[in-house]
């Protein structure tokens, strides 16, 4: 493995930072400690003089290094070593450091020089430098928007002369930004004659809203002051326009994400731009900027606070025609910490550029570690693989509809949002969230309520049940979702951010039922260490099981650790080592431990089981040695059974607080259907990962089948 790999750029606005999260990401699957590096940064970066470039990736991976250790030297720097003849020095400056933070690392990502300002002729060789002396492959950005074929190409073609002639190794090339049209013609060029382009060419289309600058961006480059609509400064603006004629001939020219830059006292205007925003028949404008310093006086400003939806409404010192060339010469980037638009890059990425095939090319793939990013990661692409229909019954609120947005976004399952489609359609308006692929389902007023009610009180009337109780129980979210699951119009189910455990999976304790040859639900959480993931069951549903339980919970979680790709070997734990200790606890555990192996040699051949075990032989191997020298099991163990839930229970959320462990979970394992359940203080990323687990667990049953 090279140990690194060099992301540089044709010219300047290549999406290169875009280009360099999907790549950071791709490497996070594979490897562990991954850093990034850029040679040469601008002392005019972000707030607080820190490059955009290393806080964005920086912040969203949360790579954990000193912001002085990620970057060679400041333009400053260069210009001023290169004025007095010290080029060398700047070579062995960047080097210096960039090994100092290889050091720190398994593999190094670096992204090259902006190719902007006063040392731009300097900065290709210092990319190629830095590539060649380090052995690193580079992968070329080429921009091609606004570009014909043959421009693009030709202007790959002397970039890679360039750095085929300074003894550079180019692994692929990746197009970005490319107009509708032109993507097939440019990868068949490309892969075609000796160019040197490496194996591999992808080609990654232009988003009009990743290329249109925010709202905010606008802000923070005029100095403005935000009046009104401050959480709608994500908003992507495609076009300007000023307004200084006539209602009716301007708005004409109201067209999707505009700002609209106004002089301050024109209230018509200002009124007009927010009646247009609540109206059905007018596009959505991006916002307003009223402009020389003035601001809507009271009666005005007591109006405007009346609208039900409100844009950003921006006060600009300067006049208007200095803040409409200001805002014409505003680029896009992305933000760091905005989700939603590192959200679009990301699946731009995965949906453009073959991750498997590349990172092959510069990687050699290492599964001796697993990071709590390695499985995420891992978690979203098995579920990829084969898109399951999952229902979310708290469609209105907004963790689950943020989660559901990067779900969509990222190709991770085909979501189903239960509730009033009016209100879940405007709560995802006021958050500017894009789910129009999802499926919305008011169960009240569903097609197949009147089946699915007649199917619960089918399944329930000998319980009592009549047919108003299931109707009235049908317009629950969660039995609504549960049936869905159950009659086969959806995968799986994901509830309880707002509903408590019980409430989430009652419904399927009561119809869904257990599988064939199990009698009880359990559940286990992945718990993510620094460099590996354990499996820990049962932890939130069983209080006191039985010795036959405990066994059953023990070959359901490791059936679980298997599908999710951790190699079972199973401890079960007590307060007690192999035959040291006596007690009604620690034989249950002796008898649970018996029954496990038994069944196993008919389910699970193979499968390592060993206990009673106390926690620390069953994990460290030199306490092992000692307790049980002889065990299979013993320090190896990846699979963990609790005696008992309060156990369970405590011994989790220690290990989570204490260790800083990623707890995924709960994962409800032994029914029909995947259903799980979300802690009603889960984050947004909680909902996603758990998605992704039902997702995969609903691909395994069918695979069952």
């Amino acid at each position: 493995m090279s140990g690194s790999l060099y992301l540089t750029a044709t010219e300047p606005r290549s999406g290169k930072s875009a280009v360099a999260l999907g790549v950071m990401e791709m490497l996070l699957r594979k490897i562990d400690r991954v850093g990034f590096f850029r040679p040469v940064v601008s002392a005019a970066g972000v707030e607080g003089g820190r490059d955009h470039d290393i806080d964005l990736v920086a912040t969203h991976f949360s790579l954990g290094f000193e912001y002085e250790g990620m970057y060679g030297c400041t333009a400053g720097e260069v210009k001023e070593l290169v004025s007095r003849g010290g080029e060398e020095e700047v070579h062995e400056r960047i080097l210096r450091k960039f090994h100092r933070l290889r050091e720190e690392c398994d593999f190094v990502l670096c992204e090259g020089t902006d190719f902007a300002g006063s040392v731009s002729a300097l900065e290709f060789d210092i990319n190629a430098e830095i590539s060649r002396n380090l052995g690193s492959p580079v992968l070329l950005v080429a921009r091609a928007r606004g570009k014909s074929p043959g421009d693009v190409v030709r202007s790959i073609d002397l970039t890679l002369g360039s750095l085929k002639e300074k003894g550079c190794k180019v692994v692929a090339t990746i197009v970005n930004r490319a107009d509708p049209g032109i993507g097939e013609e440019v990868a068949r060029r490309l892969g075609s004659g000796e160019r040197g382009a490496g194996r591999m060419v992808f080609v990654i289309p232009e988003d009009r809203d990743l290329g249109s600058p925010t709202v905010g961006e606008v802000a923070r480059t005029l100095g403005a002051e935000v009046l009104y609509g401050g959480d709608g400064l994500h908003r992507h603006i495609h076009t300007f326009t000023v307004a200084a004629m006539e209602l009716r001939n301007f708005l004409d020219r109201v067209g999707e994400g505009a700002l609209i830059i106004t002089p301050g006292d024109r209230a018509d205007v200002i009124i007009a731009c927010l009646a247009s925003v609540s109206s059905s028949s007018m596009e959505n404008i991006a916002g307003i900027v009223l402009t020389g310093g003035l601001k809507p006086e009271e009666p005005v400003r007591r109006l405007i606070e009346g609208f039900p939806r409100l844009v950003p409404i921006l006060s600009a010192p300067e006049n208007t025609f200095p803040t409409a060339r200001a805002v014409d010469g505003v680029h896009a980037r992305i933000a760091p910490g905005d989700e939603g638009d590192i959200t679009r890059v990301l699946a731009l990425f995965d949906g453009h550029v073959d991750v498997d095939a590349l990172a092959e090319e510069v990687i050699t793939v290492r599964t001796s570690i697993v990071t709590p990013k390695m499985f995420e990661y891992g978690l979203i692409q098995r579920a990829r693989s084969d898109l399951q229909r999952i229902v979310l019954p708290e469609g209105e609120e907004e963790r689950i509809l943020r989660a559901a947005e990067i779900l969509l976004r990222r190709g991770v399952a085909e979501i189903v949002l239960l509730g009033d489609g009016g209100r879940i359609g405007d709560r995802a308006g006021q958050l500017g969230l894009q789910i129009e692929s999802a499926e919305i389902v008011d169960p009240a007023r569903s097609p197949r309520f009147d089946e699915y009610a007649a199917a619960y009180h089918e399944a329930r009337s000998h319980k009592g049940i009549t047919v108003e109780n299931a109707r009235d129980l049908m317009r629950d979210v969660n039995y609504f979702g549960t049936m869905m699951i159950h009659r086969g119009h959806a995968d799986g189910m994901v509830s309880g951010a707002i509903h408590s455990t019980a409430a989430t999976i009652r419904p399927a304790f009561e119809f869904v039922k257990v599988k064939p040859g199990f009698s009880i639900v359990s559940s286990v959480f992945f718990m993510c260490l620094s460099n590996r993931v354990l499996v820990y069951g049962d932890c939130a549903i069983n209080p006191e099981p039985t010795a036959p339980q405990l066994a059953e919970i023990a070959l359901s979680s490791a059936r679980t650790a298997a599908t999710f790709g951790v190699e079972p070997v199973v401890a079960m734990l007590s307060y007690s080592t192999g035959a040291s200790g006596k007690g009604e606890e620690v034989e249950r555990v002796r008898e649970a431990t018996r029954i496990a192996r038994e069944r196993a040699a008919e389910l699970f051949p193979g499968l390592k089981i060993d206990g009673p075990l106390q926690y620390d032989a069953a994990i460290d191997p030199a306490v092992a040695q000692v307790k049980m020298p002889e065990s299979e099991v013993a320090g190896r163990a990846t699979v963990y059974i609790f005696p008992d839930l309060n156990t369970g229970n405590n011994t989790y959320k220690a290990v989570q607080r204490s260790a800083g462990a990623v707890a995924v979970g709960p994962v409800l394992q032994g029914l029909n259907r995947p259903v799980n359940d979300l802690s009603r203080g889960c984050t947004v990323t909680d909902i996603v990962n758990t998605v992704a687990i039902t997702a995969i667990q609903a691909q395994a049953e069918k695979g069952r089948e």
